[in-house]
This record gives C-alpha cells, structure tokens and sequence, in this order.
C-alpha cells in the first residue's frame, strides 16, 4: 500500500515477522517481550477459509506492536505454541480489531480465547459520525491510501501464501494502532470516550454469550415456517443430507446448493412426492439423496418435526404513538450528533421498549448505558 509518514511513523520501516513453526513464534515471544518493550497496545486480525472448506479453519493471525508486524501461521503451528501466544498479547492493555465481531468468534471457536480489553476502529469511526467505515474507506480517509480488495476473497488456507496475499494479510494490522491512537483523541474532544469503551465491552460480551444453534435448529432454514410437518420431515433429512455430501467434498454449502434450491425441492416433494435435483449435481449424490428419500417416505406423521411456536418476540404488540416518539427523538438526536440514529438506537429495540406485552424486567438493558442517557427525556 506504500510508505505514510503522516503521524509521524514510518510505516515502511516496521519490521516484517512470517511466522510458521513453533521455534520461531516462541523467538519471537521472547525477543518482544524482553523489558522496556512497549506493552501499552496491540492489534490483531485473522483469516479464514469459509468460503472454501466445509468447517471453517483458522488460518492466519496477523499481529502488530511498536515496530513489528507478524504474520502467525495456525495451519503449521500446535495449539500449545499458539496459547502461548495469546497469553503473550494478554500482557498489552488494549488490543485494538476492526470490525472485529467475526474475529472475535473465530479465536474464541478455534482457542477459546478472546482478549481481555478490546477496542474497536470500526467501533471508534461510528461513534465519530463517520459515514464510510470498512477498513478500506478508513484508510483512504486518514492516510489517503487506496488498497486493493483482490486477496479479500482468497483461499487463506493453500500454501505458500504470495507474496500479494502476504502483503494483504500485514495490512489488515499494519496502521490500526496509529488509526486507533487518532481515534481516541478524537473522541476524548467529543466527550465520547465512555460510549467507546462501552460499546467495545458490549461487542466482546455478545461474542462470549453467544451459543451455537441446537441440533434441532441447523435445518430450520429462512422459510421453513410456511411448510407443513410432512414438509418439514423431509427438508429436515435434505438438510442433513446436504451437510453429510459438503462433508465428503470439504466444501462449504453454499458452494455445493444453496438455501433456496433445497427449499424448492422440499416444496416440489411435499406436492407432487417427487423431486427433480438440480442438473449440476453429480450421480453419486443424486443416488444417496433419492435412497434417503425413499427410506422417510414412509415414517409415521407423529415422528415429523413439530412447528416452533412463534416467539413473544416476533408478536410483539407494538404501541404506535410511543414508537413514534422514541423514533423522532432518536432520529433528532443522530442529526444533533452526527451519528447514525440506528447506533444509538436500532429499530428492533425502539419496537421492544414501545411494546405493550413486553414485561418491564426485559427491557431492561436493551440499551447500553450511553444510549439510554441519550434516550432517556422519552423512555
């Protein structure tokens, strides 16, 4: 992306660290961690094969401090050795991510590990009324750098990585401290710190209380409420069957047929009791989805799946008048702030505190601290 000296750091004299076995990740714990070494902030980002692999991997860490950039390679380096490494980033204050929900899901997933205090620069430009605020946009906007999207979809997992790819990966990490650093002063002259931290800790406890969809929930697509039970039968065994065939091909579902077609062709068998699978799907799945198909057909009715009842969530009986002014008054605030009014205050939420059959105790805490000051003259 080129050499800033804006802020007064030489970004092209960071040294470069490619790290893909463990005698050199630990070298590298122990030199940087030697005393006088700068401890104060950190930053991480990472990659992932979604796009390519069945069960999505780790693949790559990127990390930066005071004048070092490193590249950790998860794929070539024991789980012990990379603990380690998290225990090393635990003696930062701060470790800063942008848009960091997804990376946050993926250590805790892969190293249940998530760090201790996390901040955000994707948080930070939202609360700054920044309209555009991918990491892209950012760092035109601060350091008037375009940078190429190329690598943003590529197979993290294949080795060796390009160079290009490697070039992408130290730049996901190479100016969020600087960034972060300008942030931070600039919502301290907004008075808008303690909404920072906040926000940052509301994002980090979301990623930890956040549980993983029962058995019972992976197969109940968008638009499988509208099937009847027989239906529901046979999208539930298509589901599996599905899973089992990106299993075998170590690829992700959407690659192989998506939501939509196994719909269409629970819907087609639900009516005329046949099913006409997509051309491009090869023999040997058709063979196993068809055989699966006739070993369900006869499965007694009171062993089809039961509908879910919809959630009080979903009925909520909403009190328009009231809507409407938390509405307003949030709208007004947004243009007085020069913040998106969904920040301070997501339609979803303005609905549950209008909501007549929503017991007070469960509106509680739908706001965090700094929205509900903000909100309060009409809550």
């Amino acid at each position: 992306m080129g050499e800033s000296k804006m802020s007064g750091v030489d970004f092209g004299a960071i040294r470069e660290f490619y790290i893909e076995d463990v005698e050199s990740l630990i070298e590298f714990i122990e030199t940087a961690g030697r005393s006088g070494a700068d401890f104060h902030a950190c930053s991480i980002d990472t990659e992932a094969d979604s796009m390519y692999s069945y069960e999505t991997k780790l693949c790559l860490v990127q990390f930066s401090m005071p004048n070092a950039l490193v590249i950790i390679d998860p794929l070539l380096i024991d789980r012990e050795a990379l603990l380690e490494f998290t225990r090393f980033v635990d003696r930062f204050d701060v470790v800063w991510m942008h848009g960091g929900d997804y990376d946050l899901s993926l250590l805790s997933r892969s190293l249940d590990w998530i760090p201790q205090t996390l901040f955000d620069t994707q948080i930070a430009a939202r609360l700054l009324g920044v309209p555009r605020f991918g990491l892209a946009d950012l760092l035109l906007e601060e350091y008037q750098l375009k940078v190429s999207k190329q690598s943003q979809k590529a197979d993290w997992s294949k080795r060796p990585l390009s160079q290009k790819m490697r070039d992408y990966a130290y730049n996901d990490v190479r100016y969020l401290l600087d960034m972060g650093g300008r942030f931070l002063s600039r919502l301290r002259e907004h008075d808008r710190m303690a909404w920072f931290t906040e926000s940052c800790e509301s994002l980090k406890q979301s990623v930890q209380s956040r549980e993983g969809k029962s058995e019972d929930e992976l197969w109940r697509i968008s638009g499988s409420g509208r099937l009847s039970r027989r239906g529901m039968h046979f999208l539930k065994h298509i589901w599996h069957w599905r899973d089992e065939e990106c299993r075998r091909l170590n690829r992700p579902a959407f690659k192989f047929l998506g939501n939509r077609e196994i719909l269409a062709m629970t819907e087609e068998l639900e009516g005329k009791g046949t099913v006409t699978p997509p051309c491009y799907l090869r023999p040997p799945s058709v063979h196993r989805l068809r055989e699966i198909i006739s070993s369900i057909r006869d499965i007694s009715p009171d062993q089809y799946p039961l509908k879910h009842r919809r959630s009080e969530e979903e009925r909520l009986e909403i009190d328009e008048k009231k809507f409407e002014k938390l509405r307003k008054h949030r709208d007004q605030l947004g243009v007085e702030l020069g913040l998106d009014p969904t920040l301070i205050a997501p339609r979803r939420t303005l609905e549950k505190l209008a909501a007549t059959n929503l017991p007070s105790e469960q509106k509680e805490g739908l706001l965090m601290q700094w929205q509900q000051s903000l909100m309060s003259s009409e809550l």
